[in-house]
């Protein structure tokens, strides 16, 4: 008779019901490990979405056609830059976010970072949940709520069946954006050509709008889960691989999609630019029914496909942080990002990015810094609670703050960034690592008096 041993990777971790397992608190083992082509997949078709393609027209119009180009692909660098560097780490580990978190803010500093990304995270998915009734209201007159009730409990069935999901969506999703994104070019720009679009300078009665601001709606549009990537790249074979998937999104399908919601705007085929910016799906549903029908599953499998990633990453760093199981917080969280769909978070937009802007980038420069670039974490005794990265966070967010407020013209997101990374540094030199190793030697001297009470006790 042959035992099977079972280890913590395979029987505890086992899917349930026929679905994949998702290792949602221990690392993914190499034998669940997927191609990067399946990886890819996942992060292809999460950024190549309509909301890309508002974001591209809103800085196009604000800046020119020449500008707001240059403005797309500088923050696509960055995002390549922050979001490749935390990649390569998860692949290298196949830790999820909360686990690597926990290296550099310790067990339970972990905890507050995961918490707060978590839930952020959720508001995205409510968002694009209404944008889905907003967008077919403005195109189609049909009710937004109802359509978002339909669309939210749609994608949440999607996220709940878990990764292997998350791939296919985003297989079918690319695909057609670039059929019907080109599909609207085509149309937007056959009565005066290419020409006048590329000389198109802005509008004057668009918002002022800085270069720096554009950077930043650029980064703030994927910063919360691009900070969490390591919920889909932890899949990924090695570094190398998730780096590669990582460069399969930003700067390529964001920096698609963004110009194809520039070039709509342009070319002055969007319909109200001012507010919906590069939204081309009216240009579609005004040709015929054919378009229309196309129109309409491409709204909900696009956006679709950016919900299901975003409530994904909510629902592993929450199942994490409770024990509990990823399809359980999955029905749990999405329940409640769609209440707040329903209530009309839509139209709150503009303040949601400002928030993702200056909150969320300093988090990722500083486990960069710690992980990557002086790599203490790995020679860091474990701890509960570190309180070096909790501090160039704040100063990080302060001086994104500063700079949204005061010099609008740069980026606030870049200079959370850099002010983080560098606050970073100069903490962890002011305030000696021995913290930590008392903490650590705290516990090991625990753990003596206990073994040498034990032994005490012990029989002779």
């Amino acid at each position: 008779m042959t035992t099977r041993i079972e280890t913590p990777s395979t029987s505890e971790h086992e899917g349930h019901h026929g679905l994949e397992a998702e290792f949602e608190n221990v690392p993914v083992p190499d034998s669940h490990r997927r191609s990067v082509f399946s990886v890819s997949a996942v992060w292809f078709g999460f950024p190549m979405v309509l909301t890309s393609a508002i974001f591209g027209g809103t800085i196009v119009y604000g800046l020119g056609f020449w500008k707001g180009i240059l403005s797309i692909l500088i923050g696509n660098l960055v995002l390549f830059a922050y979001v490749g560097s935390l990649s390569y780490l998860a692949g290298k580990t196949g830790k999820n976010f909360a686990l690597s978190a926990a290296e550099t803010f310790g067990r339970n500093g972990a905890k507050i970072v995961a918490g707060f990304l978590s839930t952020v995270v959720i508001g995205w998915f409510a968002f694009q949940t209404g944008l889905t009734g907003a967008t077919l209201e403005t195109s189609l007159g049909w009710n937004a709520t109802l359509l978002a009730l339909i669309a939210g409990l749609l994608y949440i069935g999607i996220t709940f069946i878990g990764i292997r999901a998350l791939t296919v969506i985003g297989l079918i999703a690319a695909p057609l954006f670039i059929a019907l994104g080109i599909v609207a070019v085509v149309i937007a720009t056959r009565t005066d050509g290419i020409g006048s679009i590329t000389s198109f300078q802005g509008s004057s009665s668009a918002t002022v709008l800085s270069m720096g601001a554009a950077i930043t709606v650029v980064i703030a549009g994927f910063v919360d889960s691009g900070t969490m990537t390591a919920d889909f790249t932890r899949w990924s074979r090695n570094g190398r691989e998730a780096v590669v998937a990582t460069f399969s999104a930003f700067p390529i399908a964001n920096m698609i999609a963004m110009v194809v919601g520039g070039i709509v705007v342009a070319a002055g085929a969007a319909v109200d630019p001012a507010a919906n910016g590069g939204d081309f799906l009216p240009i579609l549903t005004e040709h015929g029914p054919v378009l229309t029908v196309l129109a309409v599953v491409f709204v909900f499998v696009n956006l679709g496909s950016v919900c299901a990633h975003c409530l994904y990453n909510g629902a592993v760093g929450w199942s994490q942080l409770t024990g509990s199981t990823m399809r359980l917080l999955t029905i749990i969280l999405g329940a409640v990002g769609l209440a707040i769909a329903l209530a009309g978070v839509w139209s709150h937009f503009s303040t949601w990015l400002n928030l993702l802007g200056i909150f969320v980038p300093s988090i990722g420069a500083v486990l960069i810094v710690d992980q990557l670039i002086t790599r203490r974490a790995t020679q860091r005794a474990a701890t509960a609670f570190r309180v070096q990265p909790f501090i160039a966070w704040i100063i990080g967010a302060a001086c994104a703050y500063m700079v949204h407020h005061w010099a609008p013209q740069l980026s606030e997101a870049i200079v959370g960034m850099v002010c983080a990374a560098v606050a970073y540094l100069i903490v962890e030199a002011i305030v000696p690592e021995r913290l930590s190793r008392t903490a650590a030697t705290s516990t090991t001297e625990i753990e003596v008096s206990e073994k040498a009470a034990s032994d005490i006790k012990a029989p002779q």
